[in-house]
């Protein structure tokens, strides 16, 4: 019996080809120092340059694109949206950069129907949790002292509220990529403009805002906001 679906490991294997593509992609956009708005090589190009085919490089090059790194432009190719920061590879291996990033879009989807259950179903106990856990963020953001720790527990706190078990391990399960992430933008950020620990605070005050007021749509809206603005601020 024929089926279209690849195998398993056809499938993970082609997953990791493309995870190395992306890598060498963003080695092309830092190594030779492309600007924003430079073209990248053409996707024949690069498979030729890869050794892999150009469906994989296509593969590679959407992700970027998801992450926010590049941008094709139908019939002209793909170009430099936005450089990665230097500072992320002090906190995770340039090989890893295709997969921590990738958990963004997990994130996207588990995060917002958390946070949007979250506002639906929060006992006064665990909206309790999440306000102490926004205070302690609060806390070491404003400060010099380290904020990751206090930044996934507000998560989590949200995630635990939404009543749903299920959600707490597929959550717990990204934590190793979250914290990385995590770790770079509170650093990245505070190398940066005051405001910009500010808009930090403010997008976590809102996911807060709205899980208070039991706005579902709200928190759901504020959280992938939250989310996309941190995959922006790992950039220059």
């Amino acid at each position: 019996m024929s089926s279209d679906r690849a195998a398993p490991g056809r499938a993970m294997s082609e997953g990791r080809l493309a995870d190395r593509a992306y890598t060498a992609i963003v080695r092309i956009i830092t190594e030779e120092d492309l600007a924003i708005g430079d073209r990248l090589p053409s996707e024949s190009r690069l498979a030729e340059t890869f050794g892999m085919s150009r469906t994989i490089v296509r593969e590679a090059l959407a992700r970027l694109a998801s992450d926010g790194i590049t941008e094709a432009r139908r019939g002209a190719g793909s170009y430099v949206k936005r450089r990665p920061s230097a500072r992320l590879g002090s906190h995770m291996p340039m090989d890893a950069l295709a997969a921590t990033l990738g958990t963004y879009e997990v994130r996207f989807v588990l995060e917002a129907e958390a946070a949007r259950l979250a506002a639906q179903r929060r006992s006064p106990e665990q909206m309790e949790a999440i306000e102490a856990a926004l205070t302690a963020l609060r806390t070491a953001l404003l400060s010099n002292a380290p904020a990751h720790d206090e930044d996934w527990l507000l998560h989590r706190a949200i995630v635990e509220a939404t009543a749903n078990a299920a959600f707490v391990p597929v959550f717990d399960h990204l934590q190793d990529a979250v914290m990385r992430i995590l770790r770079a933008g509170v650093e990245i950020s505070r190398a940066r403009a005051p405001e910009v620990i500010g808009a930090m605070m403010e997008e976590h005050d809102a996911i807060v805002d709205a899980i208070r007021a039991q706005d579902a749509d709200g928190a759901a809206l504020a959280m992938r906001w939250h989310l996309s603005q941190g995959r922006k601020r790992l950039m220059p």
